[in-house]
């Protein structure tokens, strides 16, 4: 299909009387780790609300069926709503899925989605619950662009969830935590200028730091601890400074629009730029110098941007300076498509190294960054959601950094 079909697939069900369900699919979602889990988590809370059915704490496994079309792929399945509940009975599961899609023929379990954005859209009855789903299953940046302009970006383990027609969850269209998040703020708790001026990002991740020090803390756990408490402080000060702005009212349609494209950029800058922030900080923390033992954000033969240059841009501009003992370090939240921008970053540096938060590749896909001298750094615990076969082949940010000290004694 054309990228045109998602304009008119977006336009068809982004309409009241349609719930959307958008999430970035996971090693564990799709076939990519052989998981028995195979097949799209979804919260109890949102499947129950779905499908009032499966709600059932008395029955074993209790289940739906339902008709769900993949129109990405022209794909029609009767797929089953299930909620795994032998944890009541003494048993270790207690988790809701969508299943029944077939094998890897499916878009949602081929191993080559994983990293993907989904989109299921469940079209709802009178009493709210729903009748039946329509899924998008992007297949490339252009794809998510076209879905993370209405709903903003969508990160790993982050789930969105928009009702059209409701102004309200278009602009904070995200699943909230059934109690209060850890690095939540309350607006009486948050800085009173940061009420007057959105903060900036980095002034956001100095407040995270506060809140999540973690001392003697390994570098991969602090990193994926600070960015979640980061993303909820962010989600808490959003809300606090445009909430009270949205309940005013507007006095035009331009007004809506024009607040709501401010509250989506605001989201895409923070997204594309908090990985590297707090990448930044860390190296500082584990004792690396800026401008010494990295440089963040060089420009280099003529309008290259790497997100960092080891051990320096002068020494990387130095050509009696080694080759061998430089390194380049690409900071991506997510790497499916967009892992190939970093190829051709810095000329002088063979091997690139990436660090992701992305939940799985695919097997296919890790050979190909193989060819290519792409080496993925991927934090401790996001490691199992990595293909068995691929895991030996990660390095964690510790091993990076401990790398990058060698170096700088070599040097």
């Amino acid at each position: 299909m054309a990228v045109a079909d998602l304009t008119d697939w977006i336009t068809e069900f982004g309409r009241p009387g349609a719930v959307w369900y958008a999430k970035r699919l996971s090693g564990n979602d799709t076939l990519a780790t052989q998981s028995h889990q195979a097949g799209p988590y979804i919260p109890k809370e949102f499947l129950f609300r779905m499908f009032p059915q499966v709600n059932k704490p008395e029955a074993e496994n209790p289940d739906y069926r339902f008709e769900l079309y993949i129109d990405s792929h022209s794909d029609h399945r009767t797929a089953r709503a299930i909620w795994y509940n032998n944890k009541l009975r003494g048993g270790t599961r207690n988790e809701s899925r969508l299943t029944g899609f077939g094998g890897r023929q499916s878009a949602l379990l081929d191993p080559e989605s994983t990293g993907a954005l989904a989109v299921f859209a469940f079209l709802l009855n009178e009493d709210g619950s729903a009748r039946e789903c329509h899924v998008w299953v992007c297949r490339n940046e252009i794809e998510e662009d076209l879905i993370e302009d209405r709903l903003g970006p969508v990160e790993p383990k982050e789930v969105r969830i928009w009702e059209p027609g409701s102004p309200l969850t278009m602009l904070f269209a995200v699943a909230k935590p059934a109690h209060r998040a850890t690095c939540h703020l309350d607006a009486s708790e948050i800085p009173p200028e940061w009420l007057k001026k959105f903060p900036r990002g980095e002034e956001i991740i100095r407040k995270t730091t506060e809140l999540r020090p973690l001392r003697g803390t390994p570098v991969d756990i602090r990193l994926v601890r600070r960015r979640t408490c980061e993303y909820e402080l962010f989600k808490s000060v959003e809300e606090a400074f445009y909430l009270p702005r949205i309940t005013q009212g507007f006095n035009s349609i331009e007004g809506f629009i024009g607040l709501a494209q401010t509250i989506l950029q605001s989201r895409k800058s923070r997204s594309g730029n908090s990985l590297e922030y707090h990448v930044r900080d860390l190296m500082i923390e584990e004792g690396l110098t800026s401008g010494t033992d990295f440089t963040h954000g060089p420009r280099i033969e003529v309008n290259k941007r790497p997100d960092f240059l080891f051990p320096s841009q002068a020494a990387y501009e130095d050509k009696t300076f080694p080759d061998a003992n430089l390194r380049m370090l690409a900071a991506k939240t997510t790497c499916k498509d967009r892992w190939r921008q970093i190829c051709n970053e810095a000329d002088r540096v063979k091997s690139k190294h990436l660090l992701t938060l992305q939940e799985g590749v695919s097997e296919a896909q890790f050979r190909e960054m193989q060819e290519a001298n792409v080496q993925l750094i991927v934090p401790t615990e996001v490691q199992d959601s990595y293909p068995s076969s691929v895991r030996p082949h990660l390095i964690t940010f510790e091993s990076f950094l401990a790398d990058i000290r060698l170096l700088n004694l070599k040097d």
